[in-house]
C-alpha cells in the first residue's frame, strides 16, 4: 500500500515544522505550504491524499483555498483546522466539501485518526469513480 501523502497548509512556519516532524515519525509522507496559493501550486505538480488546511491565513484564507482546491482536485480530502471562536468557519468548510474540521489545539493521535479515515474515504471515492467510467 502506498504511503499516505499529507499536505499541511498554515501560515505559521513553526507549526508546519512541528507537524511535519511529528507526522513523518508516524510514517506519513508530509509536505508543508505556508499559504493557499503555495498549496495550490504544490498540488498542481504533486499528489496528496489529505490536506490539513488552516482556516485563518492572511491573503487567501482556508475557505477560499478549499474552494479552489476542490475545483481542481475534487477527490482530495480536506481537514480544516480552526482556532477557538472559528467553529462557524469550520462548518462552512464542511458545507464546501471538507471532510472534517479540528479545533486548535488538538491531540496528535486524534488528528492522525481523522487523517487515516479521510484517506480511506478518498480511496473509496476513487474506486467509485473508477467503476463509474
Amino acid at each position: 500500500m502506498a504511503q499516505l501523502k499529507v499536505l499541511v497548509v498554515d501560515d505559521e512556519p513553526d507549526f508546519i515544522k512541528l507537524f511535519v516532524k511529528r507526522f513523518s515519525k508516524r510514517n506519513l509522507d508530509v509536505h508543508g505550504a505556508h499559504s493557499g496559493p503555495e498549496a495550490l501550486a504544490w498540488l498542481a505538480d504533486n499528489e496528496a491524499d489529505v490536506v490539513v488546511l488552516d482556516v485563518k491565513m492572511p491573503g487567501m484564507d482556508g475557505i477560499e483555498t478549499l474552494r479552489e482546491l476542490k475545483k481542481h482536485h475534487p477527490l482530495v480530502e480536506v481537514i480544516m483546522l480552526t482556532g477557538h471562536g472559528s467553529v462557524e468557519s469550520g462548518l462552512t468548510g464542511m458545507s464546501l466539501g471538507a471532510y472534517d474540521y479540528v479545533m486548535k489545539p488538538f491531540k496528535i493521535d486524534d488528528l492522525l485518526e481523522r487523517i487515516l479515515r479521510a484517506r480511506d474515504r478518498k480511496r473509496l471515492n476513487e474506486q467509485h469513480a473508477e467503476l463509474g467510467r
